[in-house]
């Protein structure tokens, strides 16, 4: 049985006017996850990944930390939703820089409440598809991986959406659990299916083992 190893992107500019772009926390935590790996030689047969820069930084890093991974196939399914345009379909006044912990708190308190609408078909966000498009491009890429590698080791490079939306398909889980799971996700943070021709099954969610020393106590971030 092979195993998707499905990877939330490093940290990136978060508050900054170009969030896409990872920061150089986020390239150093891309990089250790590739020397984790190749300390466990973990090879992979596949990657996948969306196409925005920061999943295509967060590969590089991984790859010169692991010394070499085969060419990706970029899948627009896997990028990340507008989580602004997101806001700003509930929120239509401009809302300050989130630059203190209360600000940020309430981002992404509204962020929760326009994924709810958007998840339940209230809110179309402009810009966006609808919910079910996007999870559909999630289903496609697991279907596929599915299809063409089980038996295989295979990197998935994306963001915290989709690797939420994956995890609730697998299990099944209701609206607000997909989202709260999706919260949760660290930068860098590892999440396994097993993968046979017939189904994918979770074997472990928001992992982070190249940082479990306490050298990198702090470079374990969430946004």
């Amino acid at each position: 049985m092979g195993t998707l190893y499905l990877v939330r992107h490093g940290q990136a500019s978060f508050g900054a006017d170009d969030y896409d772009q990872l920061s150089a926390l986020g390239r150093q935590q891309a990089v250790r996850l590739g020397e984790y790996w190749r300390s466990k030689a973990v090879p992979f047969d596949a990657v996948v990944t969306g196409t925005l820069r920061r999943h295509t930084q967060t590969l590089e890093g991984i790859a010169e930390g692991l010394q070499g991974a085969p060419a990706p196939l970029q899948l627009p399914g896997l990028n990340e939703y507008d989580s602004l345009a997101l806001i700003r379909a509930i929120h239509t006044e401009p809302l300050p820089r989130a630059d203190t912990p209360a600000l940020y708190r309430q981002h992404f308190r509204l962020l929760c409440d326009a994924l709810a609408q958007w998840m339940a078909g209230v809110i179309s966000p402009q810009g966006m598809p609808s919910w079910d498009d996007f999870a559909g491009g999630v289903r496609a890429t697991l279907d596929q991986v599915r299809r063409d590698h089980a038996g295989q080791n295979v990197l998935l490079v994306s963001s915290g959406g989709p690797i939420a939306a994956a995890v609730g398909e697998v299990l099944g889980t209701a609206p607000e659990v997909t989202i709260a799971l999706n919260m949760r996700i660290r930068n860098s943070a590892v999440t396994e299916f097993s993968v046979s021709p017939k189904r994918l099954m979770l074997q472990t969610f928001n992992t982070l083992p190249h940082l479990d020393a306490p050298e990198y106590a702090g470079w374990i971030t969430h946004a």
